[in-house]
């Protein structure tokens, strides 16, 4: 039995001003209901997420701001870097662990800059809400082995689709330079590539 994650609580004290925090990221707006005076439910969703965020009026018994290491995972750290500066949210800037693939609790053991030779989960970037709920993005490029069913391939958002299109464009190119002649079937080795990229089997060269 399929059991996918679609939604994460957060402990807010003011509805509104998390409401207008989220939004203000470009996260859509899925709902916003209230049964009574002291029940109220707001769903976000961050741009090409499968699962969402909700908050809101006595949803709740954990404190505003103790959600801690919720993880957002982009392709590009340095232009989400940039993305959530001109949207507000005052981030971090991009760092890397000291002594591992993933990082420390907290701020301990972090390295300025992105991971060596930008490896692959290794980078990372933190924000926080107004009430102090921690986010950290993570940037993958590439997945480890078995991390995704390798018969299914799916794109959240056209952003990730183009992203992917881009790299297997990148990685083509590599391919037509080493052969030494222009690949007419490149529609094949484009999908080829997308599908072994997303189910972290050995890419195509």
């Amino acid at each position: 039995m399929d059991m996918k994650l679609e939604v994460v609580v957060i402990p807010v004290s003011d509805v509104d001003r998390a409401k207008a925090f989220y939004t203000g990221l470009g996260w859509r707006l899925d709902a916003d209901l209230a049964t009574s005076e002291t029940f109220r439910v707001i769903q976000v969703t961050p741009p090409g997420s499968p699962a969402s965020v909700i908050f809101g009026t006595s949803l709740t018994a954990q404190e505003p701001g103790t959600a801690q290491g919720l993880h957002l995972i982009v392709d590009d750290i340095a232009a989400a870097h940039d993305e959530l500066k001109r949207a507000g949210a005052d981030p971090s800037e991009v760092f890397h662990d000291a002594g591992g693939i993933f990082h420390h609790g907290g701020t301990d053991e972090r390295v300025a800059g992105p991971a060596e030779g930008n490896a692959s989960y290794g980078s990372f970037l933190s924000f926080s809400d107004p009430d102090g709920n921690g986010w950290l993005l993570q940037e993958i490029t590439t997945r480890l082995p078995g991390r995704l069913d390798p018969s299914v391939t799916a794109f959240s958002s056209t952003a990730d689709l183009a992203a992917a299109l881009r790299r297997a464009a990148a990685a083509h190119g590599e391919h037509e330079a080493r052969t030494g002649a222009e690949d007419p079937d490149w529609p094949s080795w484009y999908a080829d590539y997308i599908v072994k990229e997303q189910s972290g089997q050995e890419l195509p060269r």
